[in-house]
């Protein structure tokens, strides 16, 4: 007869040919719960399997949050949202569904500096991603130019297509800095491909009459705006800046 101490070297080298971690580490310490618990074989099995499953889903998200690039303190449960007017609550608490990502839907936020939009729009992509959901965070600034350095090295359809992976792109402060034609060139290429491909979220604060400033032109203007807004959800933040609001009270 097998000895235990044969069976669990046995059962460990098994779990780590399977690529089972946690299993392989736990799976000792559950048997003991399971016999003084009187579990039969078939629950014993399902809490290791859930347990595993459970710590894998963890570990994938872990990952996303990293990849994502979110910046740091951008959480939802660090927003007040009662700051937010009532038809942008709203909204928010439907985009936290994330169906808007299955339907390749785009975010947009429009307000003045200081209002929350990208702590906003940051939050909700948290949301997603802690839901399972590929997503990354750039500036436009810098997004703009890591794709132009990427054409300029002739491998810009490559970092289309790193992009493409994920389901949300999310894009800070468009029109915040202003960027010369051929910067916004790309940044309009990656608009175009990824239309109707994958969901992008922006933050502006200039409304789209003032998008002839970015795009530089008229005709490339309307097509990046009827991209953009053709399947879609506008969040107007028309609400006083919270830094003013802050220094406002200190000075009180």
């Amino acid at each position: 007869m097998m000895e235990q101490s044969q069976i669990r070297k046995r059962l460990r080298d098994a779990f780590l040919a399977l690529r089972l971690p946690t299993m392989r580490e736990t799976f000792a310490e559950e048997a003991e719960r399971a016999v003084g618990e009187n579990l039969d074989h078939e629950r014993f099995l399902l809490r290791m399997v859930e347990r595993e499953c459970e710590e894998r889903r963890d570990r994938r998200v872990e990952r996303l949050l990293d990849e994502s690039r979110l910046p740091l303190g951008k959480a939802l449960c660090a927003f007040d949202m009662k700051r937010l007017p009532v038809k942008a609550r709203t909204q928010t608490n439907m985009l936290l569904t994330g169906e808007f990502v299955g339907r390749r839907e785009n975010v947009l936020a429009f307000g003045a500096p200081g209002t929350g939009k990208t702590h906003l729009l940051c939050g909700i992509a948290r949301e997603l991603v802690l839901a399972g959901r590929k997503v990354q965070y750039w500036t436009c600034v810098s997004l703009v130019q890591e794709l132009l350095q990427a054409k300029r090295e002739l491998r810009l359809n490559a970092k289309l297509k790193q992009l493409s992976r994920y389901d949300v792109v999310v894009i800070d402060d468009i029109g915040y800095v202003e960027q010369s034609r051929e910067e916004m060139e790309v940044l309009f290429t990656l608009l175009a491909e990824r239309y109707e491909r994958g969901s992008v979220m922006i933050t502006s604060n200039l409304p789209f009459s003032k998008w002839e400033k970015i795009f530089k032109d008229p005709m490339t203007t309307a097509a990046a705006v009827d991209r953009l807004i053709h399947h879609c959800v506008i969040l107007e933040l028309n609400v006083k800046s919270y830094r003013r609001e802050e220094a406002e009270q200190k000075a009180g």
